[in-house]
């Protein structure tokens, strides 16, 4: 049933970076399917990240009437039997692994339902497969893994961009694709406009105290840029950035705008787009302004590269500091107050602005600044 499935159902990532990083996934599907009716569903804050080019309609999930774990199984029970009401589902596939997720897809009386075994929910998939905790599988491969095996690419996804060494990307290995196209996945976010001349932007926002930079190091890479470009940058970030973006642009000279708050993050797609580079903490922002074309240089605190360094065609480069604790993945710092996030705190602006500007080609190879 699922290699002719005509309708198939998608529980879209909770969370902005996973959706960038389930970008391969819904390509490959759309690849796999080209003619099937393809649904997604997902959270209210990336329902703009839906890439509406792949999937034909966006269903977003009603929020609890309270925060109770009561209130939440009961909304999703209810968009879950929403969903059955819909019609026939010949497939469903959950990217998440939470339990709700696969229970909405329950729920929704698809014929065929997959998902990863995890938190006790394989009764309600018709093909469970197993979780493979292996650090080096990508997110985006563990993604691109539930798409039923007989359908799914022969590349990595790490290569749907090319191979890309150190001198540029192969030509003998070409991508599968060689630009995302903002316009066409998110038709209706309306761009902000970049600043006229040369920019870089800089994301210092972060919900987690794991991996958020000290802004003093912001602070300090921006005089680095400044003094040796002259280069404006460009601050992103939600509303929640404001300020912290106040805060960097007290100091004139560092050239520093305010560009937080200004709409969903798809509107950035021209400022990612056209900027000289984005530093970034591990955060969402960092994979949309790689999946827009950006050069990326993300300071990397809890998180493991390994599993969910940015895929996009924008180059990545991570600083870690891979103290003893590294990566712990933990959203909190639970270490004594001497070495609190020392993870971050090792990685200094200089050596920051040392990797963006070899990567840029404007250091000789040898020589730090």
């Amino acid at each position: 049933m699922a290699a002719g499935a005509e309708r198939i159902l998608v529980r879209a990532p909770n969370w902005v970076g996973d959706q960038v990083l389930a970008f391969p996934f819904f390509h490959y599907l759309r690849k796999a399917y080209p003619r099937a009716r393809i649904a997604s569903v997902c959270v209210p804050w990336v329902a703009d990240l839906q890439f509406s080019d792949l999937v034909d309609e966006v269903h977003v999930l009603h929020p609890p009437a309270k925060a109770s774990l009561l209130a939440r199984f009961a909304a999703v029970t209810r968009d879950g039997r929403a969903l059955g009401g819909k019609g026939r589902w010949d497939l469903a596939i959950s990217l998440p692994n939470s339990f709700s997720a696969a229970w909405l897809l329950y729920l929704s009386g698809a014929t065929a339902r997959r998902g990863y075994r995890a938190e006790g929910r394989s009764w309600l998939f018709t093909d469970a497969e197993p979780w493979n905790p292996d650090p080096g599988i990508h997110r985006s491969q563990a993604f691109v893994n539930l798409i039923p095996a007989p359908l799914r690419p022969s590349r990595p996804t790490r290569e749907l961009w090319g191979i890309r060494p150190a001198n540029g990307l192969d030509p003998d290995r070409p991508g599968e694709l060689d630009r995302f196209e903002p316009a066409r996945s998110w038709p209706g976010a309306d761009p902000v406009e970049p600043p006229h001349g040369p920019y870089w932007v800089l994301a210092p926002g972060s919900k987690a105290e794991s991996r958020r930079w000290p802004l003093e190091n912001y602070a300090r890479l921006a005089r680095r840029v400044a003094d040796s470009t002259g280069w404006k940058g460009v601050i992103v970030g939600s509303a929640a950035e404001t300020g912290l973006a106040a805060d960097l642009c007290e100091d004139r000279s560092l050239g520093l705008r305010d560009f937080t708050a200004r709409g969903p993050v798809t509107a950035l797609w021209r400022v990612f787009g056209g900027a000289r580079f984005t530093v970034s903490n591990e955060s969402g922002l960092a994979h949309v302004a790689s999946l827009c074309g950006s050069p990326v240089h993300i300071v990397c605190g809890a998180a493991d590269p390994m599993r969910t360094r940015p895929l996009g065609p924008g180059p990545v480069e991570v600083s870690v500091n891979a103290v003893e604790c590294w990566p712990c993945e933990r959203n909190t710092c639970y270490q004594p107050a001497d070495k609190k996030i020392q993870c971050l705190r090792g990685i200094t602006p200089e050596a920051v602005w040392d990797s963006v500007a070899r990567s840029l080609r404007l250091l000789p190879e040898g020589k730090a600044q």
